[in-house]
């Protein structure tokens, strides 16, 4: 078991195309890139419809990466009205994603999700999440241009967090091209990066047994940066962790977590 690379699980987005009658499954190379360069090997995995289906891949996998390409989450799965801007992702997928973080809280398999990943991760764990950034927080700064999709904007981290220790004390500016944001945070989690107008931008697991983080921005991106790569080596660190191996390449260090 230790000489192999971790399994790590991606889900895919669901894509019906009615123009050929053809639905399609696919995952950006960026995820999957960024597991291997990281020193992971991906697995695909596509949205099951059995739970039964959905606990037997977990038994083989030592960590999830949850993607956040497609559409927003329904908010009235979480006893929620539906806001005119929201765009929804389709049924089977999210209904297998939210099948997909159940299993893998119970499990406290070691997860990482992305935009939609991680706002799934934090209504999944007690949270909330603000509909639309525009009308929710009218003071905030623009979180999307749709005709800039390398908009990015600042980034200020909490100390002691993961995400200080990725990032450090330098001028940080990630991607953007999100409407929906995390409002209260879930039980378990602390927010550990911010935009500077104060929407949440990452959310870290606070409990002991659980590994799991969120990030709002796209570090698996064509527009992320070399530095945020290093938040698929520190979660490939603890998949390999919880393998019982320390890998030397990414050599930890004691983090003592500051509550913003």
């Amino acid at each position: 078991m230790g000489s192999r690379k971790p399994f790590v699980g991606v889900n895919t987005e669901y894509y019906p195309n009615p123009k050929n009658n053809t639905t399609y499954c696919y995952v950006p190379t960026g995820y999957f890139d960024s597991l291997m360069k990281s020193g992971a090997i991906p697995v695909i995995i596509p949205p099951y419809t059995v739970e039964n289906d959905i606990e037997q891949v977990l038994d083989m996998l030592d960590g999830v990466v949850m993607i956040g390409s497609g559409g927003d989450l329904d908010p009235q799965r979480d006893g929620y009205m539906l806001h005119p801007c929201i765009k929804l992702m389709e049924d089977r997928r999210e209904t297998f994603d939210r099948l997909l973080i159940h299993e893998i809280a119970r499990r406290k398999l070691p997860f990482f999700g992305i935009g939609a990943g991680m706002q799934l991760l934090n209504v999944s764990q007690g949270g909330t999440l603000f509909l639309h950034i525009p009308e929710d927080l009218p003071e905030a700064l623009p979180h999307r241009d749709r005709m800039d999709p390398n908009h990015r904007h600042a980034l200020v981290v909490a100390p002691g967090s993961l995400m200080e220790k990725v990032y450090g004390e330098n001028e940080i500016r990630v991607n953007s091209m999100h409407h929906m944001a995390v409002d209260d945070v879930a039980p378990g989690f602390l927010l550990t990066a911010r935009c500077p107008d104060g929407v949440a931008e990452a959310i870290e697991s606070i409990q002991d047994d659980w590994f799991a983080i969120g990030t709002q921005f796209h570090p698996e991106a064509p527009s992320a940066t070399a530095m945020d790569m290093r938040l698929f080596q520190e979660f490939v660190l603890a998949v390999n962790l919880r393998r019982g191996i320390v890998p030397q390449e990414f050599p930890m260090r004691e983090l003592e977590l500051e509550v913003w």
